[in-house]
């Protein structure tokens, strides 16, 4: 059964979690694209696809947010699984020399933080 907290936080409380959601879908969207240039792209399939998802929920989190949706600490929960889902997959590849993946990483842990505290506070 999903329960909803009743406290709905204004947007500026959500401000420091939304521009790192936004920062990281940012990331996520380049990091896929770069993806897509490599020689071996066949072995940065999973890659891409958690760039996706992640800067799909990404944006959503900070869309709800924005509107003091009281489901932000739900999608925050989820955006913080998925981005740190990401940033593991992409560190397999920044160890690699892969540049775009290390700062995709390095969005995904910091946006993974902020929804966490987030959720929990929300």
């Amino acid at each position: 059964m999903l329960i909803i907290k009743t406290t709905i936080m204004s947007h500026q409380q959500y401000q420091n979690c939304i521009e790192a959601c936004y920062a990281c879908a940012i990331a996520c969207s380049h990091c896929a694209a770069e993806c897509l240039k490599e020689e071996k792209v066949q072995d940065l399939r999973r890659c891409i696809q958690l760039d996706l998802e992640c800067a799909s929920i990404c944006k959503s989190a900070a869309d709800l947010m924005s509107l003091g949706s009281s489901f932000s600490s739900h999608i925050c929960h989820v955006c913080a699984d998925i981005c740190k889902a990401c940033a593991e997959e992409c560190e397999k590849h920044a160890q690699m020399g892969m540049e775009h993946c290390r700062e995709c990483a390095e969005a995904c842990r910091k946006c993974a933080q902020a929804c966490g505290e987030m959720a929990d506070a929300a």
